[in-house]
């Protein structure tokens, strides 16, 4: 045999003895800690999907309701100030806005004292506030069952961890212990991002919720201030 032929084949034969690195994909990743890592990872997902569900629709709502015509309390002014209640009852009518439903609520009862306005605006508030705020407090559940499931799924793939090293005695292989425990942290990292984006969305909707009251709070004032100003 050749020396040249010698020198190849120790080159051929060190390649075969080193360790191919194994890839590992993020779909293999989630689906590989077994049944209960599964039910977990299937868990988080449901939660997160139903969470982007809850955000957008609740944005979408919240956005409908902030959205009001620049001159409408300009119009409804003058429509009183000529005594044509009718046709601003009317206005509010054609216009979806919690601003809208507010005034037209507070229009029904002119004529009566002034604090009973009030109090029908205000409980008129309380309900469109109720309805801007609806399903959106899920959203903070979630973001805080969302890491809670996480950590479960990590401390079931633990036990079975340790359960395995237990009992292979001495025999036990660090590669099979070594993916029970990346498998685990897995759900530790599906349930925090599951709670991290709802919890954004949460304080997301909060702020835009806020945005709206504001603006309802703002247009009932001046609406009491116009039936406040002398003949």
């Amino acid at each position: 045999m050749q020396p040249a032929d010698s020198l190849a084949t120790a080159q051929n034969a060190l390649l075969e003895d080193q360790p191919v690195e194994k890839t590992l994909s993020i779909w293999e990743l989630m689906t590989s800690g077994g049944i209960g890592g599964q039910l977990i990872m299937i868990s988080l997902g449901l939660l997160f999907f139903f969470a982007l569900y809850l955000y957008f629709e609740r944005l979408m709502a919240i956005n409908a309701a902030s959205k009001i015509d620049v001159n409408f309390m300009n119009n409804i002014k003058m429509n009183i100030l000529n005594g044509k209640l009718d046709a601003a009852k009317m206005l509010c009518a054609q216009t979806n806005s919690p601003v809208a439903r507010l005034t037209e609520k507070g229009i029904s009862r002119i004529g009566k004292p002034l604090e009973d306005i009030n109090t029908a605006i205000e409980n008129a508030g309380k309900l469109e506030i109720y309805k801007l705020e609806k399903n959106v407090s899920m959203l903070a559940t979630i973001s805080g069952a969302g890491p809670m499931i996480g950590f479960l799924g990590t401390v079931i793939g633990m036990i079975l961890a340790f359960h395995k090293m237990a009992s292979g005695g001495g025999q036990i292989e660090v590669g099979a212990l070594a993916e029970g425990i990346y498998t685990a942290m897995t759900t530790t990292v599906a349930g925090l991002v599951v709670g991290i984006i709802s919890f954004m969305g949460y304080n997301h909707l909060v702020v835009k919720t806020d945005k709206v009251v504001h603006q309802m709070e703002a247009n009932a004032t001046d609406f009491l201030d116009l039936l406040n100003e002398p003949s």
